[in-house]
């Protein structure tokens, strides 16, 4: 692939069948130039087919969202309960560092790097869309991807030992696919320093490759386009999330419901797991009893200190009590702030929504 082919020419297949070696040799169409385009049309855009970092959702491994979250987002249907985003912070980093993560990289791998402002999608999949972040010139004039990521300093044990998450992989390699080339580097920032990097390769894969174009394929034509709602796969708390925000706030006065096609192996488990978590939950407590028991005599010695040693041989220890201090407004003192200054409470106040599920057996 050329550099000129990369800055802007649009190929003429589009989506016919190509044959074996059209399909080795073809080229990514462009779709839109991105550059100066609103955050909306963009997103609008990106509705339009699959992106690189909509595959987890699909394998079911996404940290972030479910299968049927990404189903509802391509066809349009908004959640019934909006909330703040909790980790806009962190995508926000992230996108205002993506430019210093490629210069970081570019200088200590001596690779130029370049950005190309466009949406690209696959000319015998057009619903797969990649939106790159940077591209790499190699020596030999052949062109990779860069992926440029950041992340907190705890979460650095998820990229050593050459590790990368796997998300981020499948992202890659998705891209890879769409743009035809056989090499990529993810780069991420966990410090404030260049030495706090991960530079990781990821070599084209077209084993897995197929497996993921046949799992996105599949999403696509049986779901999206035939309007059907995929089955919930993932993490469970992100699934019962997804439950909640589409399926808006509890209504108490809706009539019972009789519930039928379940196992009832799964009620009995439940059932089962409360009861050994009761048991884990009473020990707990016996142990707490017996730790503060045993605390009582050096509380006393300490007074209002909150450091000591404890010098015993050969052994010294430390001991710590440290004060907690939270400031909140008392359920009284918020319920005069409700009446004397209903202004004030209706800006500030905020009311969240969590639901219990519990299970009683009883008699038929």
């Amino acid at each position: 692939m050329s550099a000129g082919q990369l800055t802007g020419k649009k190929l003429q297949n589009g989506g016919n069948r190509m044959n074996q070696t059209e399909m080795k040799n073809y080229e990514p169409e462009v779709m839109v130039d991105t550059e100066g385009l609103s955050r909306e049309d963009w997103l609008a855009y990106r509705r339009l087919g699959i992106g690189g970092s909509d595959v987890a959702a699909i394998m079911g491994i996404s940290p972030f969202a479910t299968i049927r979250d990404l189903y509802n987002d391509k066809v349009g249907i908004l959640p019934l309960i909006e909330e703040e985003e909790s980790n806009w912070v962190a995508k926000e980093v992230g996108n205002r560092l993506e430019d210093l993560v490629a210069e970081i990289f570019s200088r200590k791998t001596g690779l130029r790097v370049f950005p190309v402002r466009k949406m690209f999608r696959h000319p015998l999949y057009p619903f797969m869309l990649a939106d790159v972040d940077f591209f790499i010139v190699f020596p030999d004039g052949t062109f990779g991807i860069l992926e440029c990521k950041t992340c907190n300093y705890n979460a650095r044990g998820k990229w050593e030992d050459d590790s990368v998450p796997a998300n981020y992989v499948l992202q890659v390699r998705h891209y890879l696919a769409v743009m035809n080339m056989d090499c990529a580097y993810i780069a991420c920032l966990y410090g404030n320093n260049e030495d706090e990097f991960f530079i990781r390769r990821i070599e084209r894969d077209r084993m897995e490759e197929e497996d993921i174009i046949e799992q996105e394929s599949y999403f696509w034509k049986e779901y999206v386009e035939k309007r059907i709602e995929p089955p919930y796969s993932g993490k469970p708390d992100l699934i019962l999330a997804s439950i909640r925000r589409y399926g808006g706030y509890a209504d108490k006065s809706l009539p019972e419901i009789e519930v039928s096609g379940m196992e009832t192996k799964s009620l009995e488990q439940y059932l089962s797991l409360a009861e050994e978590k009761a048991q884990l939950e009473k020990r707990r407590k016996e142990i707490d009893a017996k730790q503060r028991e045993l605390s009582v005599p050096f509380v006393e010695k300490m007074g209002a200190g909150c450091k000591a040693v404890f010098l015993d041989g050969d052994s010294r220890y430390r001991i710590t009590y440290n004060p907690t201090r939270r400031t909140q407004i008392g359920k009284d003192q918020m319920e005069k702030l409700k009446i004397q200054h209903p202004d004030i409470y209706e800006e500030y106040a905020k009311t969240t929504e969590s639901r219990t599920f519990r299970i009683k057996k009883e008699a038929a």
